[in-house]
Parts: structure tokens; sequence; C-alpha cells
């Protein structure tokens, strides 16, 4: 088999996998059955494509095999007749108007269904991830601050649960999508965060998740214009896109925020966000995403660190911390507090985080509390801090930026 039909096949399971499993469940309503299909037609690719090429479309060919896959699965399991119920109960070209046209994507209507209310909200976050986005669970877990063995066995739990209660993959109703608002918000953003900033591998960002977070989120603000929520994630994305390209320098190293060139930051990024958290706030109280966006975009306006509004950005973590009480925020708010504070003031903030033991196992605990020991001049200790923060980390990047301060 040769490298390139590997490589062909690695690639389209980095960028299609989620369009073949959201077409196959949309055909098979059952989920377990969708994704050993769909596991199914990329080995089949493997040696289909070795002997007859690669395909001009290799998406469309991997949902094909995979739904004929799936199909087959259920009708040699004697399970047909049993699954008739969460079939979509017409063809696909018949299904319901409204409900086709409430979500025009399968990836976001999968989105939305895995985010069924019965399920804990961890739950459904975590499944989405899983299964729609196709994040591995280490980075599942790694996003949820727990054990790779506890996020696995949380996937399985919930996806048993599905099954037991035969919970239906069906489109939800208008009426029943505000109820799911919330966590279909909150895998986007995670799913952006995991690409945003890789836990493993060679590069700091994994193009293809962040790419497929920012089309989720601008579908899902056209779906639901009046949402100030999705108008603050999608706001928190385009800014975090816009200074993308300034992360690291030419060879792959991470470029601290100070030392950013913020011209060459895209400015119409940045103020399609303004615009957008400018009109949400105009409509009501803003909630956890508007709030981060609007953070997010005071350090995309300040022309430099040292003239950023800090004294308004930790008004605005305060009101975050108030609404949405997370260790990760109280950590990020900390950064603030020694813009405006001192760093002493931060340190001891940290400090009762690690007390607190939540972000036990969180890289950017250490390395925050290492800059902050460096700023007050207590080294020995910044080094210590370093390497507990490198510890912690995988990505190639983040491990050569982290030695980099620790040799320093």
């Amino acid at each position: 088999m040769s490298a390139y039909v590997e490589q062909a096949v690695a690639d389209a399971h980095r960028r299609e996998w989620a369009y073949v499993l959201a077409a196959t469940v949309r055909v098979t309503r059952d989920l377990d059955t969708a994704e050993e299909a769909v596991q199914d037609a990329y080995v089949r690719a493997l040696e289909t494509w070795a002997r007859d090429g690669v395909p001009g479309s290799p998406g469309a060919w991997l949902t094909t095999v995979a739904r004929r896959l799936a199909l087959n699965l259920l009708r040699r399991g004697r399970t047909l007749e049993a699954k008739l119920p969460l079939l979509l109960g017409q063809a696909e070209d018949e299904t319901e108007p409204d409900a086709a046209d409430a979500i025009p994507d399968d990836r976001l209507r999968l989105v939305f269904t895995c985010c069924h209310p019965a399920l804990a909200r961890e739950a459904q976050v975590a499944l989405t991830l899983r299964l729609v986005c196709g994040v591995a669970t280490a980075d599942v877990a790694h996003a949820f601050l727990v054990s790779e063995s506890t996020m696995a066995a949380r996937i399985t739990r919930a996806k048993k649960k599905i099954a037991a209660a035969r919970i239906p993959y069906a489109v939800p109703t208008a009426d029943e999508l505000p109820a799911r608002v919330d966590a279909a918000l909150t895998v986007i953003h995670l799913l952006y965060t995991t690409g945003h900033t890789a836990h493993t591998g060679d590069l700091l960002v994994r193009d293809e998740l962040t790419r497929r977070a920012l089309d989720l989120a601008r579908m899902l603000r056209l779906l639901l214009p009046a949402e100030r929520e999705a108008a603050g994630l999608l706001a928190l994305l385009l800014v975090h896109e816009a200074r993308r390209a300034t992360r690291t320098d030419p060879a792959g190293r991470m470029v601290r925020l100070a030392e950013q060139d913020r011209e060459a930051w895209d400015g119409e990024r940045i103020a399609e966000a303004d615009g957008l958290i400018v009109a949400a706030l105009e409509t009501g109280p803003p909630g956890r995403f508007l709030l981060q966006a609007a953070i997010a975009a005071l350090h995309a306006q300040a022309p430099s660190l040292e003239d950023t509004d800090w004294s308004q950005i930790l008004t605005l973590y305060d009101e975050l911390l108030r609404i949405w009480p997370s260790p990760v925020v109280a950590l990020n708010r900390a950064v603030a507090v020694a813009m405006v504070d001192g760093p002493e003031a931060a340190l001891a903030a940290v400090e009762e985080l690690e007390r607190d033991g939540r972000l036990a196992g969180y890289r950017y605990l250490p390395s925050t509390k290492a800059d902050l020991l460096h700023r007050l001049g207590r080294d020995g200790e910044a080094a210590a801090a370093y390497q507990e923060a490198l510890e912690l980390t995988d990505n190639a990047a983040e491990r050569e930026f982290l030695e980099g301060r620790l040799q320093a």
C-alpha cells in the first residue's frame, strides 16, 4: 500500500469524518451502527483506493459506502424492524420541509441531536465532541480536565443510555431547540479550543478543527439570529482567528501576545466581531460567550499590551466569574489582576486555585504561576513551575516555548 493512499485516507478522516458520520446517522438513526459502519468504510478505503485510485470526492465515496454498510449491519442483525421507530420515517428526499430547513447542515443537525436533554450536560458535550467532531478521547478529556479513562467511561455510559432509553436521533423541532442551544454552543467552543492550541503534536494549531468550529458557529448564528450567545460565540472565534497567524513565527515557534505584530491582525474579522458584540449588548444582558468575546475584542483593539484597558477587562472577568464560576475563568482573571494590581496579588489568586485542586493537571496553572514568580524576582521557584508545566504538555510548540522560558 502506497504512502500516498495512506495519507489520502488520513486526510479524509481528518476533514470528512464529521460529514460522513452525520450523513450516515441521518439514514440509520442509530449511532453505534453508524459509527461502526463509518469506521469500516475508512478501512475499506485503504484497500479500494490502493487498487482503484483515490476518488475525486473522497467524502462522497466514504458516505455512500458507510450508508450501505450501516443498513447491511441493521439487516444482518435482524434489528431493522426494531429500529424502524428510530428511523426518519420517510425517505430522505421526503424529510419534512420544516425540519430539514430548520438546521441546514448535517453536522450541525447532529450536534443538536447529540445534545439531547435526557443526557447530562457533560455527557452531551463529550459525546458530541468525540463522535460528531472526531476529537480524540484524550483531547476531550483534556478539555474537561479529567483523565482519558474517566472520559471514555462517560462517553460509553452516554451511548448506553441513548440505546436503553431509545432516544431518537431526530431533528429537534423549533420548540426543542432553545433547550439545546447552550450545549451546542459549548461543543463548538470546545471544538475550537481543542484546535486553537492542540494538546499534542508538532503544530500549535489544528486547522481542520478551528475551521470546522468557525463554520458551525456561523451556521448557528444564521439559524438563531436573535440568540445573543450565538452572536457572542461567533464574535469570540472571529477575534481568535484574527490574530492566529501571528501566534507563531515562520518556524512554528510560539510568540507571546506582547510580541505579536498587531498590524498583521485581521482588521476585518475584528470589526465584524465588534459589530456582533455591540448589536448583541443592545438587546439584553450578556452571557458567558458574549462576555468572553468582549474581553477578546478589548485585547484585539488595543494598540499594545501596555495600552490595553486592563481595568475594563478585569471588570468583565468579575462579571464572567459571577455568572460562570469556572476555575479556568478565575485563572484567566488572575492575569488581568496582575496588570491592574500587580503580580503579587495575582500570585495569591493562583495559589488559591492550586489549593482548590480543580485545575490539577492543567498546564496553564503552573505556567501562569511561573510568569508571576519571574516578575517578582523569584526565579528559582519560577523555574520549578515552568518545569511542572513542561511535564503537563505534549505539544511540541508549547514545549519549545516553555523550555525557552525555563532556560531564560
